[in-house]
């Protein structure tokens, strides 16, 4: 059985408060634990979001607006202050949106991981949403598909965001972060394809090494299509619903009041 590093990521979290002087108001794991295909080496990437002290914001001097702690063989963790998290999500940028709806969340602290959820369905962009994950599709599948063998893993990454952009397509609303919730809802499980992935997902889980083998041709044939299909339906794509400018404002100013009152 798999050790429970929860205690530990939450020292650690604990730790950059004290060392850095903020409050963290939300920390999510993110990456291929978050997606539901993790290897037997997977690291734990944990993202956080945090708010510095007022006066830290109330300077003519651009500063830098995230943490970042070195990368182990265990860890890989950093963060986004509240600002940035702020004018990301105004742009629907589809990772933070991925950590907000995380299923394994580490710590979350007052309203700010919430309010942000309520207010996703008047900044959600599928247009911008759909050329980030046709963008990592097709990069993931130039870069680990080509050639006589491949590493089998790999399709995750390709199949992942590919069926995140069926999701858009089909729901104009962000799509769930876990791979067998996309699967099932946009790939035709009883074809030939689906069976394949079925049996790559199902190889991984039990904790097979997935190393180096030719394509599998059905998987291949499908992201091809798919990828020319989805390059289209981006460009006809809605853009954002709404601007929430005032809105992000007026809440930016209220989490820093929530963060740093004193009881």
């Amino acid at each position: 059985m798999e050790k429970d590093y929860t205690r530990l990521i939450q020292d650690e979290l604990a730790r950059i408060e004290e060392e850095e002087g903020v409050r963290i108001v939300y920390a999510c794991e993110s990456g291929s634990r978050a997606w539901g295909f993790p290897s037997r080496d997977s690291d734990y990437d944990v993202r956080f979001l945090f708010i510095r002290p007022v006066e830290w914001y109330l300077s003519i001097t651009e500063k830098r607006d995230v943490i970042e702690r070195p990368i182990s063989d265990l860890l890989d963790i950093n963060g986004w202050d509240l600002r940035k998290v702020l004018r990301l999500f105004r742009k629907s940028n589809p990772p933070l949106l991925e950590w907000l709806q995380s299923r394994t969340v580490y710590q979350e602290t007052g309203s700010a991981a919430e309010a942000l959820r309520s207010l996703l369905p008047l900044t959600f962009s599928p247009k911008s949403c759909m050329y980030h994950y046709l963008n990592m599709a097709r990069g993931n599948y130039r870069d680990y598909l080509q050639g006589e063998r491949i590493r089998l893993k790999k399709y995750f990454y390709v199949l992942r965001p590919i069926l995140a952009c069926g999701w858009i397509e089909q729901h104009n609303e962000m799509p769930p972060i876990a791979f067998e919730e996309l699967m099932k809802e946009i790939l035709p499980l009883d074809g030939e394809v689906g069976k394949e992935v079925i049996s790559l997902l199902e190889r991984k889980r039990a904790g097979e090494e997935l190393d180096s083998a030719p394509p599998l041709k059905a998987i291949n044939d499908y992201l091809e299509e798919k990828i020319v299909y989805f390059e289209q339906a981006a460009s006809a794509a809605p853009a954002v619903h709404e601007d929430t400018e005032q809105k992000l404002d007026i809440l930016f100013r209220e989490l820093l009041t929530e963060a740093w009152q004193t009881d």
